[in-house]
């Protein structure tokens, strides 16, 4: 069967993998997003799925749109039997989902019908949810609407973070692709309406700058979620007296205290910046490791030593 492969960010490498090193199909192509500027340099750089395709010899496509006759044309050549879509980043166009004869198949990264759309990992890590998984997916014109194929849950602890969950997920989706692949032309899995499930639908927009800035008016488990929720990529943030981005990268919630004015550095033992919050300041929350504007990746305790950040002083954005 020839599977056109459609997805951007390391999450959809390793089911790109699976099928590819299975032997049981023919992929006929990688379509991914543009290459884009990133690091201190603004270097072009490529998604983890162009990488992957390139090393094994997998045609890639980074078309600008999927509207339009350029892509209606590249698909005719391709002429794919299925296309399986995973973290690809943009909507598939209504002719482009009808193409293939066994359908577009979406890897999402939630158990539908919660979390549809762009950010279901980091979001559910940030509502403090226990477990999520992976919906395979028959995909209609809607977002995330369509026919549940399969479903299989992971749990979520309460130290993991967006990376820890994201490769966990990442390989069940991989599994999952080689079944569907399999099953679906033999007619053995049998679709099931989101709207049976009883579920009520949820969102799961974008991450955007807003999400990112730390409100200490919030209570330290709620603050712990959104930094584990946003990290390694992009990362909570806040910043120090002196204006300085500070973005958060493991955090640890911390037994309540006397009440403070919500963002006060309360203590800096220990190796730990802890920090007053709540609506009364009582909550508190440390920082196990950090970034500051214009570093890298350190300790708290280093930054302690380094920078020398006094109890008593006010951290917000």
């Amino acid at each position: 069967m020839r599977i056109l492969y459609m997805g951007t960010p390391e999450f959809a490498v390793r089911p790109l993998a699976a099928l590819f090193e299975s032997g049981r199909f023919e992929i006929a192509g990688a379509v991914t997003r543009e290459d884009r500027p990133s690091g201190r340099g603004y270097r072009l750089t490529p998604p983890p799925v162009k990488v992957y395709a390139e090393e094994k010899g997998i045609p890639v496509f980074q078309p600008a749109t999927l509207r339009g006759e350029e892509f209606a044309e590249l698909l005719a050549r391709i002429d794919p039997d299925m296309i399986m879509v995973a973290a690809y980043g943009k909507i598939l166009p209504h002719n482009v989902i009808t193409y293939p004869k066994y359908g577009c198949v979406n890897l999402h990264g939630s158990i539908l019908p919660e979390y549809r759309g762009a950010a279901p990992i980091n979001r559910a890590i940030i509502d403090g949810r226990e477990k999520t998984g992976i919906t395979v997916m028959r995909m209609d014109d809607g977002l995330d609407t369509g026919d549940i194929l399969m479903t299989e849950e992971i749990g979520i602890g309460p130290l993991d973070d967006y990376g820890t969950v994201c490769d966990r997920l990442s390989e069940t989706a991989a599994g999952l692709a080689v079944r569907a692949a399999l099953e679906i032309p033999e007619g053995l899995l049998t679709p099931v309406s989101q709207e049976s499930t009883g579920i009520t639908p949820t969102y799961a927009a974008k991450i955007e700058k807003a999400d990112c800035i730390i409100d200490f008016s919030c209570p330290s488990a709620g603050i712990h979620n959104r930094i584990r929720g946003l990290s390694p990529s992009p990362l909570a943030v806040t910043r120090t007296p002196r204006g300085r981005l500070l973005k958060i990268t493991c955090s640890m919630p911390e037994d309540d205290g006397e009440p403070a004015v919500p963002g006060t550095v309360v203590s800096t033992a220990n190796g730990r910046v802890t920090v007053a919050c709540g609506t009364d300041g009582s909550g508190r929350i440390s920082f196990l490791s950090l970034i500051p504007e214009g570093k890298g990746r350190m300790s708290a305790a280093d930054f302690i030593r380094g920078r020398q950040l006094i109890p008593g002083e006010l951290l917000g954005y």
